[in-house]
């Protein structure tokens, strides 16, 4: 004959539990034969972590069956449903089940999230207090540099939001957000550093500048005999392979040699010119005294044999 097992019974739980005490839950039945099975469950999961107890009964004919679940109390459990289920082949593949809802209290846990990555001068922003505990924290508490705020007709405060308007160079610090419950109290920081609006803008200015610099640079090496990366990714998409450009360097060595010559030649022609003037006037004044115009008195200064001796040739 079969036993078939009572509805089985959770003990051990009180309510509230406090995060980090142990909890110990056992689970009974009696009256079953063959013993039955007692598994456990959390959230629907198992639990294979337990302590399994049997034990004939008075009538020695049937037995009572125990298993204790044993862990440490943790926020995440609190909600949870743990479960103790019954098998026996007396049940037709229905178990018997008693459960559990678990209440766990937990000191708050507390975030501060900015509605600003980048704060600028003149512009505002939005500190909220996100604070999770169980029992449900009081109203935050907001300082700054471990101080009261320092403005409160620009630094508004809504339940857990903190609101700064206005922002200047004076609103750098730190920002506490405290929260408490009766379990405890927990606190969190956030660090404002308020940007100049010109430090901004000041990447957006210069990047173009560079960028063009760089390009430049580049077409200007362009016959080095070092192949650059930044040659090769600057070079012009719409050019056909094979074709080069002219030799830069040859046509302004060639042009300034021509320059070089041509001035040279200017200033040999000059100083020519200036010293036959010099000699035509030294003439001209040589052959003046007896000339009754300039072109005889250069005759006569250059080619005139007057007062001397005649050359003669003999033959023998």
């Amino acid at each position: 004959l079969l036993g078939v097992p009572e509805k089985p019974q959770i003990t051990g739980f009180t309510s509230p539990v406090m995060e980090g005490e142990r909890m110990q839950l056992t689970c009974k039945t009696s009256g079953s034969k063959p013993a039955a099975d007692i598994r456990w469950f959390k959230n629907d999961k198992e639990v294979k972590d337990v302590k399994y107890l049997k034990e004939e009964d008075a009538n020695r004919k049937t037995f009572t069956v125990s298993s204790t679940l044993d862990f440490l109390a943790d926020r995440s459990d609190d909600g949870a449903v743990v479960s103790c289920r019954v098998d026996h082949e007396s049940l037709n593949s229905t178990p018997q089940i008693a459960m559990q809802v678990l209440e766990i209290h937990y000191t708050p846990l507390v975030k501060i999230i900015s509605s600003n990555s980048w704060p600028e001068e003149g512009q505002s922003i939005i500190l909220t207090c996100e604070s999770k505990g169980k029992p449900v924290p009081e109203p935050v508490l907001w300082t700054k540099d471990g101080g009261e705020l320092p403005d409160p007709e620009r630094m508004v405060v809504n339940g857990r939001v903190l609101s700064i308007s206005f922002l200047n160079k004076t609103d750098n610090g730190t920002y506490r957000c405290e929260a408490k419950n009766p379990i405890g109290r927990n606190s969190t920081e956030y660090v404002l550093i308020v940007h100049d609006v010109f430090n901004t803008l000041l990447p957006t200015t210069v990047i173009p500048s560079l960028t063009t610099a760089t390009v430049t640079t580049t077409v200007a090496l362009t016959t080095s005999t070092t192949t650059s990366a930044t040659a090769i990714g600057t070079r012009d998409p719409n050019a056909l392979a094979g074709q080069t450009g002219p030799d830069h360097a040859l046509i302004g060595g060639i042009v300034a040699v021509v320059v070089f010559v041509t001035l040279c030649s200017i200033i040999l022609l000059g100083r020519y010119l200036a010293r036959h003037k010099g000699t035509y006037l030294t003439n001209e004044a040589k052959g003046a005294e007896d000339a009754p115009d300039a072109d005889t008195a250069i005759i006569n200064a250059e080619g005139s044999q007057v007062n001397a001796e005649e050359k003669k040739e003999y033959f023998i």
